[in-house]
């Protein structure tokens, strides 16, 4: 495609932070198109990351999508929201020199264009492969979702909220990515003739043997970690304490409009206290900022340089005014009724590296704590369904092969669901596995019928 076509102003997409088509273009004209990309192979799902961008490079835009597509569901949500900086731009082999290639950018201004102009018309739904039902609309279900209906299976999607996205609409604060943006990847999707079933919890509404009932040939589970550890310490049911996944829900539900601003639990200047450091802490900290926090203090175990959220979100978090205190093990949540403070005890690290608490105290004046320190899988389809094994820590046990079948016949499992919370981007590398074990679960099971043979039934 010509790129005389758009005009800059035209080509500026839906965040000012975006190229405009003449830097896109000029970015990817400085790629080097190497004999053995390393780019490639930093990326968890192996993007075609050369051959998009030398598209890009000549003009021909809707062909760089289509090159994507041919990996990716969601490239609009990658180049915004995957880091970059630890896969694909990390591996590239002009940033030894400080001059890596913006990939992240690329793609998302690649995918964006084409939402616009709906460059890449999709394939025409042929679903007679099979049917699948999958529980769950985050990264992961909407891969497994993408990946089978391009392959010709009848899909159908059952998810809890009010509109499909999961972690991506309900999860991922607007100032990291618009949902605009996820309900244009949502209606790409739906395009390939995947039908989306919202506002039925799984495990109460409907059960797997509900599902099965209604002639599906497997189901895939992909309902990520809902549940957020908790921190076991004297005051935890103190009012103010509250876990960083359900303000961050709040917050985009009244962003959207669904529930009123005062639902929202921080309020205009409010002293909050965020526990813990990995990238959800960010979002949470970032997002108390955007409600009028009058101060947001991090606390966390490690060492400041050592968390594990990216380094490009820390700096974020900073310039917005997030402050962190690292070295630091809450040892109790201090107040009578509500919430007026953090006690916490002073780390060091002894003659020999070891992190070992020094006995001093510090406190720590909050309004209100958010505890971010992970989440775990919700028990609510397990516990209504025989023959699911699950670990101790309530992640859904799978097989190999087919890859991610679960201990119960028909019925698969990925993505954050069966391995703990990861990145969009590694729920999608999963994802995609799992999509091909469906596929030739279906396929056999298929055939065996033909042969007038039965797939032995443990449900």
């Amino acid at each position: 495609m010509d790129s005389d076509f758009y005009s800059d102003e035209i080509m500026e997409t839906h965040d000012p932070r975006g190229f405009t088509l003449r830097e896109a273009i000029h970015e990817a004209k400085r790629c080097l198109n190497c004999a053995k990309p390393l780019c490639r192979t930093g990326c968890p799902i192996e993007n075609e990351i050369p051959e998009f961008i030398k598209e890009l490079a000549n003009g021909n835009i809707g062909e760089a999508s289509a090159v994507i597509a041919r990996r990716s569901n969601l490239p609009a949500v990658c180049g915004r929201v995957c880091p970059h900086e630890k896969q694909c731009e990390g591996a590239c082999i002009l940033n030894r020199k400080g001059e890596g290639i913006k990939i992240g950018k690329l793609e998302r201004f690649i995918a964006d264009v084409d939402a616009d102009f709906e460059l890449t018309p999709p394939p025409k739904p042929v679903d007679t492969k099979g049917k699948v039902a999958i529980i769950g609309s985050g990264p992961a279900g909407l891969t497994v979702a993408g990946d089978l209906a391009k392959k010709g299976y009848k899909i159908t999607v059952f998810d809890a909220q009010e509109e499909p996205g999961g972690v991506l609409m309900y999860g991922i604060p607007e100032f990291r990515l618009a949902k605009e943006v996820v309900r244009r990847e949502i209606k790409r999707i739906r395009r390939l003739g995947v039908e989306f079933i919202n506002n039925i919890m799984v495990g109460q509404d409907l059960t797997l043997q509900d599902i099965f009932a209604q002639n599906f040939d497997a189901i895939f589970i992909a309902t990520g970690n809902s549940v957020a550890k908790s921190l076991d310490i004297d005051g935890k049911n103190l009012v103010g304490v509250l876990e960083a996944t359900y303000l961050l829900q709040m917050v985009s539900l009244a962003t959207q409009g669904s529930v009123d601003q005062s639902e929202v639990p921080i309020k205009s200047g409010d002293d909050v206290v965020i526990i813990g450091a990995g990238n959800v802490a960010m979002d949470a900290g970032r997002s108390a900022i955007r409600e009028g926090a009058a101060s947001v203090t991090v606390v966390c175990r490690e060492a400041e340089d050592k968390v594990a959220a990216l380094e490009s979100e820390v700096e974020a978090a900073k310039a917005e005014g997030v402050k962190f205190r690292s070295l630091r093990q809450p040892t109790k949540f201090l107040g009578s009724i509500k919430v007026r403070g953090l006690q916490c005890e002073i780390l060091h690290f002894d003659e020999n590296a070891k992190l070992t608490g020094t006995g001093v105290h510090d406190f720590i004046k909050a309004d209100k704590i958010v505890i971010a320190i992970g989440q775990r899988p919700a028990a609510r389809i397990i516990s209504t369904t025989k023959g699911i094994e699950v670990d101790e820590g309530g992640f859904v046990k799978t097989r190999s092969r087919p890859y991610g079948m679960t201990t119960l016949h028909g019925v698969f499992s990925g993505g954050d669901v069966v391995h703990g919370p990861a990145t969009v981007v590694r729920a999608m590398k999963d994802a995609k596995k799992v999509a091909m074990g469906i596929a030739q679960y279906v396929e056999a099971k298929k055939l065996m019928q033909e042969c007038g043979l039965k797939i032995e039934k443990d449900r």
